[in-house]
């Protein structure tokens, strides 16, 4: 039963794994398309846009994910001097963000023009969009 167990973790975690992949490979293929990034700005790009997203996921997943958890928990029975903890650890976690959206694009003004940055940001969003519409899409197939 055990072992069972364990190969069933073992194969959702490498189905997830695999997953992730196929949606970041999704969302380069996006981005790149949508700001028409030359072959040598998508060299210079790709490092940085990768390093920032990665900073921004974890703060957002996991970071960010944990002090909701927290509240969504304890929320009955929080104090306020704990409610105060973890209103000032997501304020402290939307600043690093921020910071780190500052930081893309003072590195990104070196490497493409202002109005692709500006792009950059409609082109997250679109594709943010799109994969939320096509997860309701198949939650509504799978319901029905």
């Amino acid at each position: 039963m055990r072992t069972i167990l364990i190969v069933l973790t073992l194969c959702l975690s490498l189905s997830t794994f695999a997953q992730r992949d196929k949606i970041k490979s999704l969302k380069v293929a996006f981005i790149t398309e949508k700001l028409n990034l030359t072959e040598k700005e998508a060299q210079q790009f790709w490092p940085i846009y990768n390093a920032y997203d990665n900073t921004v996921s974890n703060l957002k997943y996991n970071e960010f994910g944990k002090v909701i958890h927290e509240i969504r928990e304890n929320y009955a029975t929080i104090s306020d001097d704990k409610a105060n903890e973890l209103l000032d650890k997501a304020l402290d976690i939307q600043t690093k963000i921020h910071s780190e959206e500052i930081n893309l694009v003072k590195k990104l003004r070196n490497i493409i023009s202002a109005k692709k940055i500006l792009g950059l940001k409609n082109a997250e969003e679109d594709f943010d969009r799109k994969m939320f519409e096509e997860w309701n899409k198949r939650r509504r197939d799978r319901n029905n």
